[in-house]
């Protein structure tokens, strides 16, 4: 038997247990997003894009152990994003990422009317960014009017739960349309993903890859790897449509065969001929994981079985050689991330969604079946 086989994954959740408790002290009122080299996470505004990901993880952890330290640290974040949307406020294509984990999982766990409220609230506000000619979702604001990006699969679960909480098929049949330019549009032939594409917003042609938070436009930036294996297995779940699973495998099977020794990606897959000097994501890794787990249970049990196996030495990875166990004053779990290496922004941190779908895929190991994404 493999050290592989016999590893516990009991043993990282009771240790992310004992971290997040610290870590509700530690942050407190924060809306966190990255930690630097002095281990304390920022405090960013409510409409930022990632404010829905530490409430998310206190949701995960009071389902998991009935615990209302978790619940009451977690209740009142879902308020605070819809006072803020009544405010002017710069809301986008990442509502699913904001609303899902706080809105949605707060009335999936508790049956609180004014979390589906919120939920579908946020729902109506992604389905209104829906180019009808084009077949996508807006990405951001400001100019970029015909720009949709990668990262909108992933937030296409809140869609298709809104379809089932409302009855109405709208929602869905929006998904099922930005799901079909995703598969068509920004995973490649060969698995590899475009982060940004642009189309006429007034015509929906097609005008070409932009690259983004990726090396380029022809590169293979790893996170946006993971949204898409991610979403693409998710909307098969919602729609049992075959497409969405083999795009989901192609884009697996790229990911996976271009994973390093140590089974945590580098920031991009193409940022260079040689990657050893390149920085890793751990952020890319936890997520590509989770969805790992979600496109495993949804393929026979032998075939499954490579991804689920995959996924495990990926997260295992993650708790021996990039999280924060021995550092008890770091308010994040996972080190070494990348936010927008393009940029010179966010390199080597701590990133809270990072943190988010570690704790996600370590608790579907550990049983939990409450899927929000």
């Amino acid at each position: 038997m493999t050290e592989q086989q016999v590893f516990d994954f009991k043993k990282p959740f009771a240790m992310i247990l004992d971290k997040t408790e610290r870590m509700i002290a530690q942050i407190g009122d924060k809306s966190p997003h990255v930690a630097k080299a002095d281990g304390q996470y920022d405090d960013m505004r409510h409409d930022w894009w990632t404010s829905g990901f530490w409430p998310g993880m206190l949701w995960i952890l009071h389902d998991m152990t009935g615990k209302d330290i978790y619940k009451n640290a977690a209740w009142g974040w879902d308020e605070k994003l819809e006072r803020k949307m009544m405010q002017p406020s710069n809301f986008h294509h990442d509502v699913g990422f904001q609303f899902l984990p706080t809105a949605v999982m707060k009335h999936k766990l508790t049956g609180d009317e004014d979390g589906l409220r919120r939920g579908l609230f946020a729902a109506n506000f992604l389905a209104g960014r829906y180019n009808i000619e084009g077949r996508f979702l807006r990405a951001w604001n400001q100019e970029k009017l015909g720009w949709s990006i990668v990262d909108s699969t992933m937030n296409l679960s809140l869609l298709f739960w809104a379809a089932q909480a409302s009855g109405d098929p709208r929602f869905a049949h929006i998904a099922k349309a930005h799901a079909d330019t995703g598969v068509d549009r920004f995973v490649r032939a060969d698995g590899s993903v475009r982060h940004i594409v642009s189309f006429d917003p007034e015509t929906g042609e097609y005008l070409g890859a932009i690259g983004g938070q990726g090396a380029g436009p022809d590169s293979a930036w790893s996170r946006g790897a993971a949204w898409a294996l991610y979403g693409l297995a998710n909307t098969y779940r919602y729609t049992k449509q075959e497409k969405y699973l083999r795009a989901s495998q192609r884009v697996a099977n790229f990911f996976l065969a271009n994973l390093p020794e140590d089974s945590v990606p580098h920031w991009d897959f193409r940022a260079a001929e040689s990657l050893e000097q390149e920085p890793r994501d751990s952020s890319a890794g936890a997520c590509a994981a989770s969805g790992l787990l979600e496109l495993a249970s949804h393929l026979p049990e032998i075939e499954g079985g490579i991804y689920r196996s995959a996924a495990e030495r990926m997260l295992k990875s993650l708790h021996h050689n990039y999280a924060t166990w021995n550092q008890p004053e770091h308010e994040a779990i996972l080190l070494q991330a990348t936010g927008n290496r393009p940029a010179g922004v966010d390199v080597n941190v701590s990133l809270i969604y990072g943190d988010y779908f570690f704790v996600e895929a370590i608790a579907k190991l550990n049983g939990w079946t409450n899927r929000i994404f």
